[in-house]
């Protein structure tokens, strides 16, 4: 047999295999008594699953729940499982993964708006547990996409039939559970049993499929109440049945038969409905709001919201006036660092809480204050003679992450706060059992915008994301339920308009890039999307802020 030399980054050496073993055979010759915590590989930087055949010298980064791609491997194989104990249990029922919240996936059994009994939830969690203590093996086999299409169809996935149709590759990769077939957007763990760490709970009207803790793999993340975020999830769901676009295949089939506009026109309206509901709703407390704070993770389009709102706020005879979070850093050598020693500028302390304070204050009790600004050239303070002072006609405007932190407006009367959380919460599915995840959205904008405005590169974006997520987590996401509205700036149809100027991007992030692996997941993904054509969008979208042709000016 032909023998070849592969290096290991795990365990820093390099091991002569013969030509043609599989990765599930290799882990076992680098890992002789502890192997079954192996969910997959890094192959030369792209993400593969155990079934992967070595043929050439490459590099191998075997990877375990504790990595990014390792969680998202994990997750897709405990949603298979789950469909396999649903077609087990209940075999006339389908099973709908809605939404990622409060720690977990929101899922469904049916169509209808149901509530699932306690009784159901505990049987298919013990289903599922039967499933993983056999370690059933999961297989992937490639197959003609036509033949797919037939599985699909004759099993009653419109959803998943429709997205083989559009995508337009002529073979599919399907995976089978012991005999179950079904089409997941990434690799799947090697068997059921390295699945240890999950539950099933009752949640709302159907059931949430907690996830582990990815730096605790034995531990469950804790559920989070997250009633305001899940009710704007529904809005958004119910939004899309009205469109017909609840999944990548239906939205595709509409762009074919060419109404992309009507999608573009009702999607933006229902956006301006909503920016003027939470407008009427700051008018209908003047008397006592005066300061608006507008908050929300990376590339939300929270800059483009509040230009927005102002607009409906003037059409309510309210002006307002805008202050930014960013004038109010410290300065450099006072910028708290993180864990690696770095400055950590995702910090609440990271900003002049007191200065901030004082300026509000002083603000709301009719004195004129000097705004301050910050260079980020210089990492320093200054004044250029901007001031500001309000009347009873005006609003502060305050947008920055930190908005929602208890923190920042510990010292302000809470009857003059108006709390608002932004986000791209995307509630389009690639189909019933794949997900997208809203930081995807959020990222695929962040790319555009950092290349068309800030000089950045996919790869300087891709390198950077894994610690915006974090900060978030850290500074963001423990306060958006505070939030006395919640806007969704997420777009049904803004993947369709990112994807002509987000793939040409992530080309350049070659092999040699750890990023690699993200970069071609990014690519695949926007391989399911049917471009939506710009010129329909109109110069005030949220979606402007980031692809361009905006009307406003930032």
């Amino acid at each position: 047999m032909k023998t070849i030399t592969i290096s290991c980054e795990n365990t820093g050496n390099n091991y002569t295999i013969e030509a043609g073993m599989t990765l599930k055979e290799i882990k076992k010759i680098i890992y002789p008594d502890n192997h079954n915590h192996i969910l997959g590989a890094l192959i030369n930087h792209q993400l593969k699953d155990l079934q992967y055949i070595v043929m050439n010298p490459l590099k191998i980064n075997f990877i375990d729940i504790t990595s990014l791609d390792g969680y998202s491997v994990y997750t897709r194989s405990l949603i298979f499982v789950l469909y396999k104990a649903v077609s087990h249990i209940f075999p006339r029922k389908s099973l709908r993964t809605e939404y990622f919240i409060s720690n977990g996936i929101y899922c469904r059994l049916g169509n209808k708006n149901l509530a699932q009994e306690p009784e159901t939830v505990d049987a298919l969690r013990n289903e599922m547990q039967k499933i993983i203590d056999h370690n059933i093996p999961i297989i992937r086999e490639d197959i003609p996409t036509e033949k797919a299409v037939q599985i699909f169809r004759k099993q009653g996935f419109k959803d998943k039939a429709d997205l083989m149709e559009t995508r337009g590759k002529l073979y599919t990769s399907l995976y089978y559970l012991d005999g179950l077939s079904d089409y997941f957007y990434g690799t799947l763990a090697p068997s059921t049993g390295c699945l240890k760490t999950f539950d099933l709970i009752p949640y709302k009207n159907g059931m949430l499929l907690r996830l582990p803790d990815r730096h605790n793999p034995q531990e469950l993340l804790p559920v989070i109440p997250q009633d305001k975020l899940f009710n704007v999830f529904n809005e958004h769901k119910r939004w899309g049945k009205i469109l017909e676009t609840t999944d990548i295949g239906s939205l595709n089939k509409l762009i074919e038969n060419k109404y992309a506009g009507p999608i573009i026109k009702i999607s933006e309206a229902l956006h301006e409905k909503k920016i003027s509901q939470i407008a009427d709703q700051i008018k209908a407390r003047q008397k006592h709001v005066k300061v608006i704070l507008i908050a929300g993770p990376s590339s939300s389009g929270k800059t483009t919201f509040g230009k927005r709102l102002a607009i409906q706020l003037m059409v309510n005879c309210i002006k307002p006036i805008n202050l930014s979070l960013d004038n109010y850093f410290v300065n450099r050598e006072m910028t708290p660092r993180d864990e690696n020693g770095e400055y950590d500028y995702e910090s609440i302390d990271a900003l002049d809480i007191a200065t901030f304070t004082d300026n509000i204050q002083r603000l709301l009790a009719g004195e004129e204050i000097e705004i301050p600004k910050f260079s980020f050239e210089t990492g320093q303070r200054y004044y250029d003679g901007e001031k500001r002072r309000i009347t009873k006609q005006n609003v502060i405007i305050v947008e920055g992450i930190h908005g929602l932190n208890p923190k920042l407006t510990q010292l302000l009367p809470p009857e003059a706060l108006f709390k608002i959380f932004v986000s791209a919460l995307t509630s389009i599915a690639i189909d019933n059992h794949n997900l997208i995840n809203p930081s995807d959205n959020r990222l695929l904008r962040r790319m555009v915008r950092d290349y068309k405005y800030r000089n950045y590169s996919a790869l300087d974006t891709l390198k950077r994301w894994e610690s915006v997520l974090l900060g978030e987590q850290k500074h963001i996401i423990p306060y958006q339920e505070e939030a006395d509205a919640m806007f969704n700036s997420a777009l049904t149809y803004e993947l369709g308009s990112l994807k002509l100027q987000a793939e040409p991007l992530l080309r350049e992030v070659t092999q040699q890039h750890p990023e690699h692996s993200k970069a071609l997941r990014l690519l695949k993904f926007l391989s399911y999307i049917r471009v939506v054509p710009s010129r329909e969008i109109p110069p005030t979208s949220i979606i402007r802020e980031f692809i361009g042709g905006s009307s406003f000016k930032y």
